[in-house]
């Protein structure tokens, strides 16, 4: 049962989503050399066993980044990991770690959770940040990806915000 308190929060302005977003970004730096060590690890193996040729080349880090189709697999293997950081939290919990920190949740005007499908979208409209610049365009405190997904990013009350297993809807 949705608690009617946690959909009337004010939206969140630029500068603090800003600061969530610095947060967030040495988080998915972490993510990202996470992803890569796994997936390097991933292309060692397939290549020491024989099911990935080394094409001509020394190392097994040239056959990665030299060979078309294996450094475009990595790629988006990087980018979806990356990708799907933000996807999960904001469909989880509608934080991430620096979104906590800054005590901002995204969510729906209802005060629901977004689904994974809209938080994927989320991911793609926000044009990794670009979208929030469109906050200072407008009064209604709404970034592209908002407006685009019918969610909101609202600051949370202290005390909604120390709520542990506070998921929304």
């Amino acid at each position: 049962m949705l608690n009617s308190d946690h959909a009337n929060f004010p939206r969140a302005g630029f500068f603090r989503r800003l600061g969530a977003m610095i947060y967030d970004l040495l988080l998915a730096v972490a993510v990202y050399m996470l992803a890569g060590a796994i997936g390097f690890g991933f292309f060692f193996g397939l290549t020491s066993i024989g099911l990935i040729p080394m094409a001509g080349h020394e190392h097994i880090s040239d056959a990665l980044h030299n060979t078309p189709l294996y450094k475009g697999i990595y790629q988006l293997w990087l980018l979806l990991c990356v990708a799907g950081f933000y996807a999960l939290f904001w469909s989880k919990g509608g934080q991430t770690l620096g979104m906590r920190a800054w005590r901002l949740k995204v969510q729906h005007p209802n005060g629901q959770n977004l689904s994974f499908i809209t938080a994927c979208a989320r991911v793609v409209w926000s044009l990794c940040g670009i979208g929030n610049i469109y906050i200072l365009l407008n009064s209604e405190k709404l970034a592209l990806q908002d407006k685009l997904t019918r969610s909101e990013v609202v600051v949370l009350s202290v005390e909604a915000n120390q709520m542990r297993n506070w998921h929304g809807a």
